[in-house]
């Protein structure tokens, strides 16, 4: 059982069944939802997710014709990837409280990828803001 919740802690979830594929995803739309150079979602079946507190907090937005993605109503953190055509969902992988140790497993999207980031790129790095 994975347990994971929002930022301010008003919609709290859990998911019960083993993840699937861990992506990043570089499309402009995940841009846009995450404020950042990409989302990192993890899958889940549908079945295994299920939101345990604060559900009435959660926010949709139908960005495509069969993809809805939710959010929290209060802090506006990014949680779920929703494809009505299939059995997974794919939820933000940070949103989760507790350590995994699963690693992302591809990268989609690449041709949408921002031009300042670089993967490969050797930039300073601290344990904190300095």
């Amino acid at each position: 059982m994975l347990n994971g919740s929002c930022l301010c802690g008003a919609v709290k979830y859990e998911v019960s069944a083993q993840l699937g594929e861990i992506s990043h995803c570089h499309c402009v739309q995940c841009q846009k939802a995450h404020g950042a150079a990409f989302g990192s979602y993890a899958q889940a079946d549908k079945r295994a997710f299920r939101f345990t507190d604060g559900e009435e907090n959660v926010s949709c937005y139908r960005s495509s014709k069969n993809v809805t993605r939710t959010f929290c109503g209060v802090c506006g953190s990014t949680l779920q990837f929703i494809d009505g055509q299939t059995p997974y969902l794919n939820f933000a992988l940070a949103t989760l409280d507790d350590t995994i140790d699963e690693k992302v497993t591809v990268e989609i999207w690449c041709r949408e990828k921002v031009s300042w980031w670089d993967h490969t790129m050797t930039i300073d790095s601290h344990d904190e803001n300095s």
